[in-house]
């Protein structure tokens, strides 16, 4: 009973002094929306970051191949590492970049990207095509002039009947033989304005002698570590040399960028948790001045019988209690801001991006509050539980 009676008062107390209850909650309700939005936009780029990692797939390790001295590594022989070791190994395909100019028509699209993969390609990206289909393993064999297009292209000059056209590739005619489906906004320059060939055929375009990237499918995303590391074995064997190769694992990157991530969002979180401090000094001053202002209402309660401990628990939860009423208000406004960041940032990026608060973030900040409205009350509870009754009856 006594509790809830303190709670009444406290609420008492702030409704009669709504400014100054305002005030002094005002560094509590800023700090706990910036940690609110600063966590929100943490998730929301740690989410960002997973789907474009996910889109260009976790499941893969990309190798360049450097060579050393004599040693050397050719296609036969990567094809046979990935066959040889099927508990590491799914699918491979060599990459090749061509420079070369692309004419569709009468016109030149200068920023349009041609790349060499194999047969097996659209199933490492995980890729389903609109039209067509994909070129064949014999096509590959016998470097064959076909190519897949990205439904930019299809749209945009071939008013979406992509089928059969042809394509000149550094002078070369290719035939379209499939589109892809849409993989970003279907814009120039984005991921949907590409071409695709067979890699024996833009080798022997581009003058290439062996292949010096490759893109590997593992078959789980749980074992990349231990993937990479069969690769880096199996590739040292051949050249000796670590400096020879290099293999990269989009999931060891993922987690890797995750791990900056999550340690930039803290340090900042932690930054502007400084002002819940603040927060906290200006509660505790204020329950300092309402300590002396009520100096006479405290003598006559200890004067009437009112325990030190009873005193102290009514400063203690008035101050709980502000706190708490300004975590809830910094709850809100946080929410408030994490639709508008979201708003924002998703109008200026073009993509879909959220900026996601974390339900355990608005709970510690809620904590937090009310533990600091706690502990920065002490002080002024305690003050006001030493009064001697007959010293503060005669406070003037």
């Amino acid at each position: 009973m006594m509790l809830l009676e303190a709670f009444k008062m406290a609420f008492a107390n702030i409704r009669a002094s709504k400014m100054r209850s305002f005030l002094t909650m005002l560094g509590i309700i800023i700090g706990v929306a910036a940690v609110i939005v600063i966590v929100g936009l943490g998730n929301g780029m740690s989410i960002y970051i997973t789907s474009q990692f996910e889109e260009m797939g976790t499941n893969l390790l990309s190798v360049e191949i450097i060579g050393r001295g004599s040693r050397s590594l050719d296609e036969k022989d990567m094809y046979q590492i990935v066959q040889d070791d099927p508990a590491h190994f799914s699918l491979v395909s060599p990459s090749v970049t061509m420079n070369s100019p692309v004419k569709i028509g009468s016109e030149f699209s200068t920023r349009t990207g041609v790349n060499g993969v194999n047969e097996s390609y659209s199933k490492i990206r995980g890729w389903s095509l609109d039209q067509g289909r994909w070129f064949s393993y014999v096509e590959v064999l016998r470097r064959g002039k076909v190519c897949v297009v990205g439904s930019y292209l299809a749209q945009e000059y071939f008013g979406g009947m992509a089928i059969g056209q042809t394509i000149r590739i550094g002078g070369n005619p290719f035939t379209v033989v499939g589109v892809l489906a849409e993989q970003s906004d279907s814009t120039e320059g984005s991921g949907d304005d590409v071409i695709y060939v067979p890699s024996s055929t833009a080798a022997r375009l581009s003058g290439m002698g062996r292949f010096s990237s490759y893109t590997i499918t593992i078959p789980d995303v749980d074992n990349a570590t231990a993937s990479k590391e069969a690769l880096e074995d199996a590739l040292y064997q051949v050249f000796h040399d670590e400096d020879a190769y290099m293999v990269m694992s989009m999931a060891e990157m993922l987690d890797a960028m995750n791990e900056m991530l999550g340690v930039q969002i803290a340090i900042l979180a932690l930054i502007a948790g400084i002002s819940l401090l603040v927060g906290g000094i200006g509660i505790m001053n204020i329950m300092l001045v309402s300590v002396s202002e009520r100096t006479r209402e405290i003598g006559i309660r200890k004067a009437l019988g009112a325990k030190e401990r009873y005193i102290m628990s009514q400063f203690v939860v008035e101050a709980a209690t502000t706190s708490a009423v300004g975590g809830l208000l910094g709850i809100l406004l946080g929410e408030l801001l994490s639709s508008v960041a979201t708003f924002i940032v998703t109008t200026v990026m073009q993509e879909d991006f959220t900026v996601a608060p974390a339900v355990g973030s608005i709970l510690l900040a809620a904590g937090i509050s009310i533990g600091i409205g706690v502990l920065f009350g002490y002080l002024p509870a305690r003050k006001a539980a030493q009064l001697n009754p007959i010293d503060a009856l005669r406070y003037e």
